[in-house]
C-alpha cells in the first residue's frame, strides 16, 4: 500500500511539474527578447529579423530587439550566442555558420547539432545567377554555349559560401573554364557586372533587383529547387539540367541548447503566424526572399540537407572553393 502511495505522489509530482512547464511556456516571453543578427545593419537578412521582430513583440506584449553581432561569416554572433544560454535570447541565421563553417573550419567554437535549438525557418532566400544586359546570352544554356566556346576568358565571382560553391560546382559538372575574382564587398562585384568588368555575379538577388528594374542586368538563372514567386519566369538549375546542384538559402530562428521544446514549438507557431500574413510581401520580394516558416523537423531536415550538399561538392572538387586573383 505505501509503495502504491508512493508511486502516485510520484507521479502526481511529475504531472504538476510537466503543467507547470507547459504553463510557463504558454506564458513565455516573460521579459524583452533579444534577436541575435550575424550580419551588419541594413543588409537584407537584418531587414528581415526587423520584419518579425516588430510583429512578434506585438503578438507576445514585449519588447523584441535586433542586435547586430558581424563578423567572420557568422561565426562571432552564433559563437555568443551560444555562451549566452538565454532563453530570451533567438539567433536569426543564415546556413553559412550552421551548414558550411562546421565543415571547413577546424576548432569552430560551437557544435550546431548541441548548442542550437532550430526553431523555424522564416524566410526562403532566392540565390541568382545574373550578367549584363549587353551579355550574348539570356539564360543559363545560352551563357554554356558561351563559355565552351570562349574557355577561360568569362570572369565571375560569387558571395562566398553557399552560392560560390554551387557555382563552382556547375562550372566542373558543365566542363566549363572560367576565372573567379573575389571581392571584399558585395557592392563593387555587382557594379563591376553592370559595366561588364565581370560576366557573371551570383549572389542573393535582392543585390540584383534595382539593377534588373532598370534592365542593366538579366538573370540568368535562380539557384533555388523551385521557381521563386517573385520570379516566375526565371528557369531554377535543376530546369537546365543540374538538380543535384540546386539548392535553397534560408534564414531562421534558433534557441540556446537549454530551450524548452514547448517554447521552440510556440515560438515557431507564432512565426507561422507572421510568415502567413507576410505571404507575397513586397517588402520580401524587394529583398530577393518570400516567406517559408516550417516547423522544427522540417527545419532540421532543410539544414541537414544543405550540410550534406555542401560535403558532397567539397568532396566533388577535391576540396574547399577558393581560387582568387
Amino acid at each position: 500500500m505505501r509503495a502504491r502511495i508512493l508511486q502516485a505522489a510520484i507521479a502526481g509530482l511529475l504531472a504538476g511539474a510537466l503543467c507547470a512547464a507547459a504553463a510557463r511556456a504558454q506564458d513565455w516571453p516573460q521579459r524583452p527578447v533579444r534577436i541575435v543578427m550575424p550580419l551588419p545593419a541594413g543588409s537584407g537578412a537584418d531587414v528581415t529579423a526587423r520584419i518579425y521582430a516588430e510583429r512578434l513583440s506585438q503578438i507576445w506584449g514585449q519588447p523584441v530587439i535586433v542586435e547586430n553581432r558581424p563578423g567572420a561569416d557568422g561565426v562571432i554572433a552564433v559563437s555568443s550566442f551560444v555562451k549566452a544560454r538565454d532563453d530570451h535570447q533567438l539567433l536569426f541565421a543564415f546556413g553559412g555558420p550552421i551548414t558550411i563553417s562546421p565543415v571547413i573550419t577546424n576548432n569552430l567554437p560551437y557544435d550546431p547539432a548541441k548548442d542550437l535549438v532550430p526553431i523555424t525557418c522564416a524566410v526562403e532566400n532566392v540565390l541568382g545567377v545574373a550578367a549584363p544586359a549587353t551579355a550574348p546570352y539570356s539564360d543559363l544554356a545560352g551563357f554554356t554555349d558561351y563559355a565552351k566556346k570562349h574557355p577561360g576568358e568569362v570572369v565571375w565571382t560569387a558571395t562566398p559560401g553557399l552560392t560560390q560553391f554551387i557555382f563552382e560546382a556547375f562550372l566542373k559538372a558543365a566542363g566549363l573554364q572560367a576565372r573567379y575574382v573575389a571581392y571584399k564587398e558585395a557592392g563593387p562585384g555587382v557594379q563591376d557586372l553592370v559595366k561588364d568588368r565581370i560576366q557573371i555575379n551570383v549572389t542573393g538577388v535582392g543585390l540584383f533587383r534595382p539593377m534588373l528594374l532598370s534592365n542593366e542586368l538579366k538573370l540568368l538563372a535562380v539557384l533555388n529547387r523551385k521557381r521563386s514567386p517573385a520570379l516566375p519566369d526565371v528557369a531554377t538549375l535543376a530546369e537546365f539540367g543540374y538538380p543535384d546542384i540546386a539548392a535553397d538559402g534560408f534564414n531562421g530562428f534558433f534557441g540556446p541548447s537549454n530551450m524548452s521544446p514547448a517554447a521552440r514549438d510556440k515560438i515557431s507557431a507564432d512565426v507561422a503566424k507572421v510568415a502567413a500574413e507576410m505571404n507575397g510581401s513586397e517588402r520580401l520580394a524587394t529583398l530577393g526572399e518570400f516567406a517559408r516558416a516550417e516547423g522544427p523537423q522540417a527545419f532540421v531536415s532543410m539544414i541537414e540537407a544543405q550540410r550534406a550538399q555542401v560535403e558532397k561538392i567539397i568532396a566533388t572538387l577535391g576540396g574547399v572553393p577558393g581560387r582568387q586573383e
